[in-house]
């Protein structure tokens, strides 16, 4: 074995073989066909966890509205701040909400959803059925 060092310090010998590299390029390859997908998966769970968060903030403040005042009132704004009776809420930017009101004002609906560019799906509130609803709802109606 030192023989064989001492030779190839004496040749000048460096640098890897071709079936090295190819062995360490096909070994980056399987690990990144592994981590891309993962990542990309993270992402959108991401995405998702911020539209309910949100979802949760918009609601609470709703309930706050109609404590204070006895009716549930539409927010007024654009995200990333929205106007909840005198509360002032602030949402994900890139996230949108559409909250509608019932006519006699005693139940509401808000459906968050990302930008389009974000891949993720449409998340429904409804307060007179108990909140956050299963994501195969996907409407106010």
């Amino acid at each position: 074995m030192l023989a064989r060092i001492r030779k190839s310090i004496e040749e000048k010998d460096q640098g890897f073989t071709l079936i090295e590299l190819l062995v360490v390029m096909i070994i980056i390859g399987i690990l990144a066909a592994i981590a891309i997908p993962v990542f990309l998966n993270q992402r959108k769970k991401a995405v998702d966890s911020s539209i309910k968060s949100d979802l949760k903030t918009i609601a609470t403040a709703m309930e706050t509205s109609y404590t204070d005042s006895g009716n549930y009132a539409a927010p007024t704004g654009t995200a990333p701040t929205l106007t909840v009776g005198t509360d002032t809420v602030k949402v994900t930017a890139g996230n949108t909400f559409t909250v509608t009101v019932n006519a006699d004002k005693t139940a509401y609906c808000i459906l968050g959803s990302a930008d389009a560019g974000k891949a993720s799906q449409a998340w429904v509130y409804k307060s007179d059925q108990g909140g956050q609803q299963p994501s195969s709802v996907k409407t106010c109606a």
